[in-house]
């Protein structure tokens, strides 16, 4: 498949579900050949790379879970199997909830929690990009999956989440100006609430949610997955030669 990352190589953290199943996907459309990481739904990691061949594209499942001891090295011990170099990492795997699978406020985080979100959000794409970059080829991209929360406080509930992803918007600045040299782009996308498995049962099964979720954006509407694929291909593409360490509002204007 010709496009604008035709003979490129990609790997997306998280890249079988949700907003890393629709970077994955238009990545490979655009012609990449994606290195879709999952941590443990080998079924839906083999769905994703099954769909982007169907469409054409190239793409190979990488196992790793992160967020443990080794999990850089075992992701790229994977990803080496099957590729020799990379041209784009898109850091998007993460998660929000506590070690119990719930939203926590301050007074109710544990050490333990906490410890969690920082290993999954912050430490395992900090040592991902450290131990990619004599993989990464000059001239390449480093886009790193923020949140519009790190601008708004707007959700106590989710105030480690944001944190761990304050870390990585300072991140993605300072790795822009120590990777200006060789050529290689990083920036960081920031979505709001998006219409995915994870935000599902109190979004997309939510009436009243949907309604003020929509409200919130001047667009109004609730953003699908494609909404900020389609902003990190732009960002993996030479058309964006000349934006690095930017944070990109992708929450449909919901911070105006």
């Amino acid at each position: 498949m010709s496009g604008a990352l035709s003979g490129k190589t990609a790997l997306v953290t998280g890249g079988s579900r949700g907003i890393g199943r629709a970077i994955s996907e238009r990545l490979g459309r655009d012609g990449a050949r994606v290195a879709v990481h999952y941590g443990r739904d080998e079924t839906a990691a083999k769905e994703t790379v099954a769909a982007i061949e169907g469409a054409g594209g190239q793409a190979f499942a990488v196992r790793s879970e992160l967020g443990v001891p080794g999990d850089a090295e075992a992701l790229w011990a994977a990803f080496d199997e099957q590729a020799e170099g990379l041209d784009a990492l898109v850091n998007n795997a993460g998660i929000n909830k506590a070690v119990d699978g719930t939203l926590k406020r301050i007074g109710e985080m544990t050490t333990e929690d906490f410890d969690r979100l920082f290993a999954v959000n912050t430490k395992a794409p900090f040592f991902i990009a450290q131990q990619g970059l004599n993989r990464l080829r000059d001239g390449g991209r480093i886009i790193n999956i923020s949140t519009g929360l790190t601008h708004g406080a707007t959700k106590p509930e989710l105030i480690a989440y944001a944190m761990s992803k304050g870390a990585v918007d300072v991140f993605t600045s300072t790795l822009a100006k120590d990777l200006g040299p060789r050529g290689i782009t990083v920036n960081a996308v920031a979505p709001g609430a998006v219409d995915t498995d994870m935000n599902a049962g109190w979004l997309r099964d939510n009436s009243e949610a949907r309604r003020m979720v929509s409200g919130i954006s001047p667009l109004g509407r609730v953003a699908e997955p494609a909404d900020v694929g389609d902003i990190v291909a732009f960002l993996a593409s030479d058309d964006s030669r000349w934006v690095t360490g930017a944070w990109i509002d992708a929450t449909g204007g919901a911070l105006l």
